[in-house]
């Protein structure tokens, strides 16, 4: 049997739980930056995820809560997948990556960490971004700041916006 490790996430896993739905909860509070809110679509919109495997982590979230898939409505699956097509636009324009993993945990049985509430995970990925470091050493190098990559994506978003304005998501 082969095990992957990933201890940085001890963080997270350890940390007081948030007592409520971050997803539904955060998009109410208008306080995007601080809590990483990079996008809002109509039936959807863009986080970061506070506690990454890379840097340019997000998740697209539906506003509704819903902990299944099957049960999002066709506006709100449009507005995730066009959310999910900006986004790989502004980290490649931010970040370069090499290719992105994209996915939904669905159930908590399958790693989701808040399983009441959907939502797809975008995490850019580089040649050699897996090293020695979390074998060797147990730590996993995030070589930017959520503030500083907050800020980064932010200005890609506005740019791929502004160069693809026939492209923008549409008020669905």
């Amino acid at each position: 049997m082969k095990f992957l490790w990933a201890p940085w996430r001890i963080e997270y896993i350890r940390s007081p739980k948030y007592d409520g739905c971050i997803f539904c909860d955060f998009p109410k509070e208008n306080r995007d930056r601080e809590r990483l809110i990079l996008y809002r679509g109509k039936h959807a919109f863009v986080i970061m995820n506070n506690y990454p495997y890379n840097p340019g982590h997000v998740m697209v979230v539906p506003y509704r809560h819903v902990a299944n898939w099957e049960d999002l409505t066709d506006k709100e699956l449009l507005d995730i997948m066009k959310l999910s097509q900006l986004m790989i636009r502004a980290i490649t324009r931010a970040m370069n990556p090499d290719g992105f993993n994209m996915g939904v945990n669905l159930g908590h049985v399958a790693g989701a960490g808040i399983d009441s509430h959907v939502h797809l995970h975008i995490v850019p990925r580089w040649n050699g971004d897996t090293n020695f470091m979390p074998v060797v050493a147990d730590t996993k190098v995030i070589p930017e700041s959520l503030q500083e990559a907050y800020d980064e994506l932010r200005k890609a978003i506005e740019e791929v916006e502004k160069g693809n304005k026939h492209k923008k998501v549409p008020n669905l």
